[in-house]
Order: C-alpha cells, then sequence, then structure tokens
C-alpha cells in the first residue's frame, strides 16, 4: 500500500445550496473571471479529486487549489468572493 504523502486536503462537502451557488458562478457569462475559475476549482475538489488532479483538469497549479479548498473549508462561499479592498 501506498502511503499519502504531503499535507492533508482538507475535506470540503457541498451543501445543495452551495452546489446551485457555485455552478451558476461557474457558467453565468456575466460572472468574473476570477470568480468562475474559483467556483470550478471547488466543484471540482467537491468530487474527492486530489488538489494536482484538480490543477492538471483546470490547468492552475496544486497551490492555486489548495488556497481555494482551505479558504472555501474555512468560509464557505464568502471566502471565494475576494474585493479589490482584501488584495
Amino acid at each position: 500500500m501506498r502511503g499519502r504523502r504531503g499535507r492533508p486536503k482538507a475535506e470540503l462537502v457541498l451543501s445543495e445550496e452551495e452546489r446551485h451557488t457555485l455552478e451558476g458562478w461557474a457558467r453565468r457569462r456575466t460572472t468574473a473571471h476570477g470568480l468562475a475559475l474559483r467556483s470550478e476549482i471547488i466543484l471540482a475538489c467537491a468530487t474527492a479529486k486530489s488538489n494536482k488532479k484538480v490543477a492538471r483538469q483546470l490547468r492552475v497549479t496544486a497551490a492555486t487549489v489548495g488556497k481555494w479548498r482551505k479558504r472555501f473549508v474555512s468560509k464557505r462561499l464568502d471566502g471565494l468572493v475576494v474585493c479589490a479592498t482584501h488584495l
């Protein structure tokens, strides 16, 4: 059996309401590109894929996936909505 390497990923389980909101943000043409991408990252993470697999699928870094997974787990949908004053 192969051992797990790296830090354990934060468990991510979506409510139906969160899934609905994320799917809307991901596909709505008027959603900012960054929010749409963050939504896609979380939706992919919710399928129990590793950060590396999600990163390859969405063509981002594993660190980016890890950042948004962690932020979503701690702050839920509010953690994905980034305004300029928080940057």
